[in-house]
């Protein structure tokens, strides 16, 4: 999550909300990251995740990521949770909750609705504080 962490101040740079993501490979190595750019690429789709997501298929030359973990500073939306169903993505370990759009527990429950084709095992709450902090300063300075 320090990564994460770490990758989503990059996005305070272009005005973007500060999330960012990275996939681990099941040996452990980090083969994508991805922070939120919709400001900088004008780009809807362009949420850490599906950066960190693409980027790691890129790596591995496959859009199958099983057995792969995704870490994320914040709860991801509707978008992002069915592009990690689709990605197979097997973890998901993420930081703050989303209470507005969140779709991994607070909204909506994509990623473990029993209609769902694909179960992606979730970890939640993990330095919580630590990405509720940054999301929050950014929303305060960006409200002045």
């Amino acid at each position: 999550m320090g990564i994460a962490l770490e990758i989503a101040k990059r996005a305070l740079a272009t005005n973007d909300v500060p999330v960012g993501a990275i996939v681990i490979s099941p040996d452990g190595t980090v083969i994508g990251t991805g922070e939120n750019r919709r400001e900088l690429d004008n780009d809807p789709t362009a949420h850490a995740e599906i950066v960190a997501l693409r980027a790691a298929s890129t790596a591995t030359n496959t859009w199958r990521l099983d057995d792969h973990t995704l870490v994320v500073t914040l709860e991801p939306c509707a978008m992002c949770a069915g592009a990690i169903a689709q990605a197979r993505i097997k973890t998901l370990v993420f930081g703050a909750w989303d209470a507005k759009a969140g779709a991994v527990g607070s909204v909506w429950d994509v990623l473990r609705d029993p209609r769902s084709p694909h179960r992606t095992e979730v970890v939640a709450g993990i330095r919580e504080a630590e990405c509720t902090e940054l999301l929050s300063n950014f929303f305060k300075d960006f409200r002045n």
